[in-house]
């Protein structure tokens, strides 16, 4: 057996590597939330989720009050069950953002436990497809940057073998994010994929409208167009436009992909490790746009999901933000224009134990 003998969590505030703006927020810092898990087979094992910004300090909350006293004498190889065991013990706060945030934290250190175990990466013990996979970059695209600086950006990641590069859209008038999605096209060319990110900030007629605007110039996608909550709208704009819609970073539930997958709402699927509750919802959200013949492209945490898009065969693309490197000793190794999820066994983060400590609120 591998019986759980202490569980504790922790939060560090981690300051953004740069400015990141989109159409409804900016990214201060990344709040970080940690949870560390011993066995008395003498291993141990560490996960992780985070915020940008605020409720880090609930998520703690919620993990000391509630889940972490229920870990200690549970054997830890048995990581469906005890996230099905602590899910039962918070129905008045699911389904939402801080109860999946908090799961999230303990799923991770038990998957870490668990590949630390069998001596294998996250990789290949969470479905083994490949260890590559084609990155888009993200930070050259924010909303406050200039159209030059977009242009600059896109065409260096282009020239480093880079598949694809995010612009943020939801300008004051539609047409700045024409012109500025325009540009990047024609200084990179037809080939590089162009993804677009509204982050919730449009009604469904705008929606529309600024799909039918920026189609012409060929994104690879239109994200997050409308509140995550509007399957139905999604729906319709999925019917009206040529434009493949992406959805999942705000999305907190297997069964709130279902309802988008269903509905025909969504052709990319950008589920969240970190928001959907952990690595063990993550894989059945995969999974299930694979029978929908969806491609699953995460959001965020590249750092993690380097090793889980690399493991489903559905998996097409990890989004580039660096945001970790404060707090590892090691950075994501890019090749070609491709991350490579780490051979180490566990979950494949470097983590620098005395840098988080420095950064530790809590």
């Amino acid at each position: 057996m591998s019986i759980i003998t202490t569980a504790t969590a922790r939060l560090a505030d981690i300051p953004v590597e740069q400015n990141r703006t989109d159409a409804v927020q900016a990214f201060i810092k990344q709040e970080t939330i940690f949870v560390d898990l011993a066995t008395d087979d003498g291993l141990a094992g560490m996960g992780y989720s985070y915020t940008i910004g605020t409720g880090g300090s609930s998520v703690l909350a919620l993990l000391n009050d509630h889940l972490l006293p229920a870990l200690p004498g549970q054997d830890a190889r048995n990581v469906e069950a005890l996230w099905q065991r602590l899910f039962a013990r918070t129905r008045a706060t699911a389904v939402g953002a801080i109860t999946s945030l908090a799961l999230a934290a303990v799923d991770t250190a038990l998957w870490d436990l668990r590949c630390r175990r069998a001596g294998e990466p996250l990789w290949r013990l969470a479905g083994g497809h490949r260890q590559e996979i084609p990155l888009y970059d993200t930070e050259g695209g924010w909303l406050h940057l200039s159209t030059e600086d977009l242009v600059k950006s896109a065409v260096a990641a282009r020239d480093a073998g880079w598949a694809g590069v995010k612009i943020k859209v939801g300008k004051p008038h539609p047409a700045e994010d024409v012109e500025r999605l325009r540009a990047v096209r024609e200084a990179v060319g037809p080939a590089l994929h162009i993804m677009t990110d509204a982050n919730q900030s449009q009604t469904l007629s705008s929606a529309v409208r600024l799909a039918s605007a920026l189609e012409p110039h060929g994104p690879f996608w239109f994200e997050e167009p409308m509140p995550a909550d509007d399957v139905s709208g999604h729906a319709r704009l999925a019917r009206a436009t040529n434009v493949p819609i992406a959805v999942g970073e705000t999305l907190y539930s297997l069964g709130q992909f279902r309802q988008y997958l269903e509905a025909g709402a969504a052709s990319v699927v950008q589920v969240d490790a970190a928001r959907v509750g952990g690595i063990t919802p993550w894989l059945k959200v995969a999974h299930l746009a694979e029978a929908y013949n969806v491609m699953v492209c995460p959001h965020f945490l590249m750092e993690l999901h380097v090793s889980l898009a690399a493991a489903v065969p559905n998996g097409m693309y990890v989004e580039y933000i660096p945001q970790l490197r404060a707090i590892t000793r090691t950075e994501l190794t890019v090749r070609d224009g491709r991350a490579v999820a780490s051979d180490e066994p566990g979950i494949g983060i470097d983590w620098d134990h005395d840098a988080i400590d420095d950064r530790r609120v809590a």
